[in-house]
């Protein structure tokens, strides 16, 4: 974080306490819409500031990591591939777990097509001889 970054976060800073202290005055002295007013203001500088304090994080973060050693890289970098492959086994474990399921739905209603169609045909040679001649 630069050093204009730090002073306008120091700025931010002063002013959402600022105005948090001149809120809870306004509402000691019962000036309820001063107060109201105040409030907003330090919900309004409130937003820069949590900004400021993310990019203070992250810049720490990444100075953090660019001082880790050669070595540690290296290291981190072969976890990821191994990680990345783990990940790829399961995608492809995952896959053929649903081609599996895509067959024994499609056996299933086959057989039930083929059962419906034979209790059908049944059907008709019932229907058929009860019908005959009488």
């Amino acid at each position: 974080m630069t050093r204009r970054n730090w002073i306008w976060l120091a700025v931010g800073v002063a002013f959402v306490v600022g105005n948090v202290a001149g809120a809870v005055f306004a509402a000691w002295a019962g000036e309820l819409i001063h107060a109201s007013v105040h409030g907003g203001l330090a919900l309004l500088g409130s937003y820069p500031v949590w900004r400021l304090t993310r990019q203070l994080q992250t810049d720490r973060a990444r100075r953090h990591v660019d001082a880790a050693p050669p070595a540690a890289r290296s290291e981190l970098t072969d976890r990821l591939k191994d990680l990345e492959q783990s990940v790829d086994a399961v995608a492809l474990e995952v896959e053929r777990i649903g081609e599996g399921q895509r067959f024994m739905t499609r056996v299933f209603t086959e057989k039930g097509a083929a059962q419906a169609s034979g209790q059908e045909a049944e059907r008709v040679k019932v229907k058929a001889s009860d019908d005959g001649p009488a």
